[in-house]
């Protein structure tokens, strides 16, 4: 056990960059589709969440959360967990990895890789709606793929994003979302909306959105509208189409049909604009495979320094 690394999150945090993330990525998509599968046991309020996936020619990982909610009033944080990774060759444990890291990379680097080949290379303006930790991560990403671009960030609650807004350069706080969405490029949603903030009437032409916050099956962040003015992809057709609301619900409804959705990231080359004006969205749905692409990469940066 003594020669397998335990990676930290700060430790490790220092050897990532976002272009070299999603770079990585978009390789793991060339290897064969994933397995995944997810488990959950429960001891109310207590939460063990373990999501595995294996990837041949990669190799396997397994992602435990434990959600302990009664953790705040201990002034402790209510999600803690860890990445295991095994050896593709012969399932030996390779390294154990924070749970805070690779969930933080994994995230934003998963709308990145969709952004770097949907959104127009010009984009300038970057919106983001919400104002948590996932905003912040998404600031990050965007500015090493657009360095220049302005930032802005709209939230229900604008304390919370002025908040947020004071630890980061270049950012500006928008009072209203319908006058935000109108004037941005780029729209990063990270919410945890059940019923639509951002309504398709608003879009402009040649806007591209990552929608990240929506993950359960009665949670949306978009209408039907936007939906049906975009081209949509998704990171994962295994992970979204019949499990989180953003799609499940307009799907079941009739408002948008299975052939709308262009492509997942395992179709990588149709993630491509067809002409400046055209509107496109990317569904974040995450999962298990993406944990260990990520964590594979996190590995690599940290044996050429070890």
């Amino acid at each position: 056990m003594s020669n397998i690394p335990f990676i930290p999150f700060e430790a490790g945090e220092k050897l990532l960059d976002w272009i070299g993330l999603t770079d990585a990525l978009a390789a793991g998509h060339k290897l064969a589709r994933a397995e995944i599968g997810d488990t959950f046991l429960y001891r109310d309020p207590d939460t063990l969440l373990s999501r595995a996936a294996w990837i041949d020619g990669m190799g396997m990982a397994v992602k435990s959360a434990t959600v302990f909610p009664n953790n705040t009033k201990q002034g402790k944080p209510n999600i803690n967990g860890g990445v295991s990774l095994y050896s593709d060759a012969d399932g030996t444990l390779e390294a154990i990895i924070d749970f805070h890291l690779v969930t933080k990379w994994k995230t934003a680097g998963d709308s990145l890789l969709a952004a770097r080949r949907l959104a127009r290379p010009d984009a300038s303006k970057i919106l983001l709606v919400g104002a948590g930790a996932v905003a912040q991560s998404l600031h990050e990403a965007y500015s090493a793929v657009f360095p220049n671009a302005s930032f802005t960030i709209w939230s229900r609650t604008r304390a919370s994003a002025e908040t947020l807004a004071a630890t980061l350069p270049n950012v500006s706080v928008a009072d209203d979302l319908e006058t935000a969405i109108k004037s941005a490029d780029i729209i990063g949603s990270a919410t945890m909306a059940t019923d639509p903030v951002i309504k398709g009437a608003w879009l402009q032409p040649g806007q591209h959105l990552d929608l990240i916050g929506a993950y359960r099956p009665d949670m949306r962040e978009v209408d039907d509208e936007a939906l049906q003015r975009a081209r949509l992809f998704v990171d994962s057709v295994d992970t979204t189409i019949g499990h989180i609301g953003e799609l499940k619900i307009p799907l079941e409804a009739g408002a948008i049909s299975r052939e709308d959705i262009i492509a997942d990231f395992y179709n990588l080359d149709a993630f491509k604009r067809t002409s400046a004006d055209e509107i496109t969205i990317c569904k974040n749905g995450g999962g298990a495979h993406l944990d260990l692409m990520t964590s594979k990469y996190i590995l690599d940066q940290w044996r050429k320094v070890t």
